[in-house]
């Protein structure tokens, strides 16, 4: 009969037989050398342009002149900064980026709601709700994500004009709502999929219908889709300047626009300070949004590619 090892033994034989588990991880190492020196290359040629960017716009023009972009203002002003709201002037108008602020502010605002509204209702219908030719209806989203913006402009305009449109925000907000819709619905139409069927069958047993279980059941467990809607149409919209130049007038330019008429102005002289400023102001919304919302940015978007 085996004997069996006393404590003791036991003891002995765990003190003498080394270390366990796996083996630590070296800190610098060839990989993590590669790795890291990788990451700091990326966050430098993102970081560079933006310090260059606030430092120049914190800058007086005699400063600027002497030819140091990288160097710290030697004196701050906010100047720039005002002047570029309020003051810079592109051809007879001389209200800098505040009238394109606002024209940005109405034109942003109901293409988003809009946009992501149609959207989620098109991408519930089509993940738990089939109909006929809803296969067909999808891939002809699908193909309207991937079609080149340009290759649709011409006819637009036409079909704007017709209904007396044209050069309107009205009109603007039309075309963005329409050109987010098959990207949108397909992120929605993943993501609702992607959620348990087990909840959709239980609430059209107890006799809930079409809106209201879109209502109350998957707009409340579909917040970081909606945030990622969200964010891609505020981003996409507000840094449009193809659209935005083509379907209004000038009394409706957005941010972007008069953002360029300002930077390209050729009266006086050339003001890199202001256009700097001006550049990160229109610039600040998206990159407060991302701020904001950028954790539910990432779970959205990972959910919303589960399934195709």
């Amino acid at each position: 009969m085996a004997l069996k090892k006393t404590d003791a033994a036991i003891v002995t034989d765990k003190t003498f037989s080394g270390p366990s588990g796996p083996k630590p991880k070296r800190i610098i190492s060839p990989r993590n050398i590669i790795l890291y020196g990788i990451l700091f290359v990326a966050a430098a040629y993102y970081l560079l342009p933006l310090y260059v960017m606030i430092v120049t716009s914190l800058k007086g023009m005699p400063e600027i002149r002497v030819g140091n972009i990288f160097s710290p203002p030697l004196e701050i002003t906010f100047e720039p900064w005002v002047k570029a709201w309020a003051t810079a002037c592109t051809g007879l108008n001389c209200d800098g980026l505040s009238r394109g602020f606002w024209n940005s502010v109405r034109i942003t605002v109901p293409s988003v709601v809009v946009s992501i509204a149609i959207a989620s209702v098109n991408g519930y219908a089509l993940a738990n709700w089939r109909f006929k030719g809803s296969e067909l209806f999808f891939s002809i989203l699908v193909i309207g994500a991937f079609i080149p913006y340009q290759v649709m402009i011409y006819p637009i305009v036409i079909v704007l004009r017709e209904l007396g449109i044209y050069g309107t925000l009205t009109g603007l907000i039309i075309v963005h709502s329409i050109f987010g819709m098959p990207i949108l619905t397909l992120l929605f139409r993943n993501y609702f999929a992607s959620l348990p069927q087990e909840l959709f069958k239980a609430a059209r047993v107890d006799g809930a219908g079409f809106w209201q279980i879109f209502l109350k059941i998957m707009v409340p467990m579909s917040l970081p889709i909606f945030v990622v809607a969200m964010i891609l149409q505020v981003t996409g919209i507000w840094n449009d300047f193809l659209f935005g130049v083509v379907f209004t007038r000038p009394e409706y330019y957005p941010m972007t626009v008069q953002l360029n008429n300002i930077v390209n102005s050729v009266q006086g002289v050339k003001e890199y300070n202001v256009n700097m400023a001006a550049t990160i102001l229109t610039g600040l919304v998206p990159l407060v949004v991302y701020f904001v919302s950028g954790r539910l940015f990432v779970r959205g978007i990972a959910a919303g590619a589960v399934k195709g």
